[in-house]
């Protein structure tokens, strides 16, 4: 029963939840560098460094995913075995739908959209530091993937349910790891760093345009999902969400409470045993009235 109703729920999220982060952190990426081609009119100039770009999924962005599929709990095991309907959402593929995969995917494409246009609305036509120094693409380039390496691990700490030690380490460690690989990668020679030459130490560190931009559009790109969680929660809350909401209004001992979230949570389900289950009792029904 326990395999089952808890280690088969949390599974279920664990790896539907990781599958669907990693296609919207990579999307964010992806849409980024496309939308920077196209305004370089397809020159084959990345806008990030080798670098940057290699260990973006190694190293400043995986483990949280990692440690999302490995950690995280909607709910408690406790309520996992009370209220056993939670199970169905992985019989119903609720959590994995194409509606709920593609939507990922949608937010993606519309946090890389407010990366882009606000860093080149924000960076275009100004100098950027007290001497005048106008804005070339090795400073656009570290400013924007400082913005998506702080927009996607800040994602997953809205998109997450249970925090651990691990996790508060590798988000906000991923984030460290960027500013101290930029300090000691642009410390090498500029052969060896080409673009990351010294971006961090004496360009983007010094400005505080730098800094106000990257919290500015990190909380913009961040609205959107928010705004479509809270809206969801409230008026459009699915069955982990229900007892979420239980357990924060100390509600959980109410049985008529209780039952009415069991209640809320009954939806016809269309495939697996359970299915099969359900036409089998009602051909039984048709037969016995007919």
């Amino acid at each position: 029963e326990r395999l089952l109703l808890v280690h088969g729920h949390w599974c279920y999220r664990r790896i539907t939840s990781m599958i669907c982060y990693f296609f919207y952190k990579n999307i964010v990426f992806g849409v980024t560098l496309f939308l920077f081609e196209a305004y370089a009119s397809f020159s084959a100039q990345t806008a990030y460094n080798d670098w940057f770009l290699t260990l973006y999924n190694v190293v400043f962005t995986s483990l949280p995913a990692i440690a999302l599929g490995v950690f995280d709990q909607d709910v408690s095991a406790r309520f996992c075995l009370r209220f056993p309907l939670l199970y169905q959402e992985g019989v119903q593929n609720v959590l994995f739908s194409w509606l709920r995969v593609l939507s990922w995917m949608f937010n993606g494409v519309c946090s890389g959209i407010i990366v882009f246009f606000f860093c080149k609305k924000a960076l275009s036509h100004q100098a950027f530091n007290d001497d005048g120094h106008p804005v070339d693409f090795q400073i656009f380039g570290a400013t924007m993937y400082t913005i998506v390496v702080w927009l996607v691990n800040c994602q997953m700490v809205l998109f997450i349910s249970y925090f651990t030690l691990i996790q508060h380490i590798v988000i906000w460690g991923g984030i460290a790891l960027w500013y101290i690989f930029l300090m000691v990668y642009g410390a090498i020679n500029p052969i060896t760093s080409t673009t990351a030459y010294q971006v961090f130490i004496e360009e983007l560190a010094p400005t505080p345009m730098y800094w106000l931009l990257t919290l500015f559009v990190v909380a913009s790109a961040l609205i959107p999902y928010f705004t479509y969680s809270a809206v969801q929660m409230r008026f459009f809350p699915m069955y982990h969400n229900m007892i979420q909401w239980i357990r924060v209004d100390g509600r959980i001992e109410d049985p008529e409470y209780c039952q009415m979230v069991r209640q809320r949570s009954i939806r016809a389900t269309t495939v697996g045993p359970t299915a099969r289950l359900a036409a089998s009792r009602r051909e039984r029904h048709q037969r016995t009235q007919s």
